[in-house]
């Protein structure tokens, strides 16, 4: 494990130009997959949440109509 830090950090301090090009649609491409995977992340987590609750709020709302209808 203390190798594995080691190569890592020798990896991180030795920094040297690439002298390479990435052309704007590279930047576009990369900003459009990392927000459609964070919206797909939020879209699973409200699905997996919202829905559930719903019918659990449903379900509390008709129980109490069914026992106001009773009462009244």
């Amino acid at each position: 494990m203390h190798k594995l830090i080691l190569i890592t950090s020798i990896f991180f301090i030795m920094i040297s130009s690439s002298y390479a090009y990435l052309g704007p649609g590279i930047g576009g491409g990369v900003i459009a997959a990392t927000l459609g995977i964070i919206i797909a992340i939020f879209g699973a987590l409200f699905g997996l949440l919202w829905f559930p609750i719903k019918n659990i709020l449903k379900k509390r709302k008709e129980k109490k109509e069914n026992n106001q209808k009773k009462i009244d």
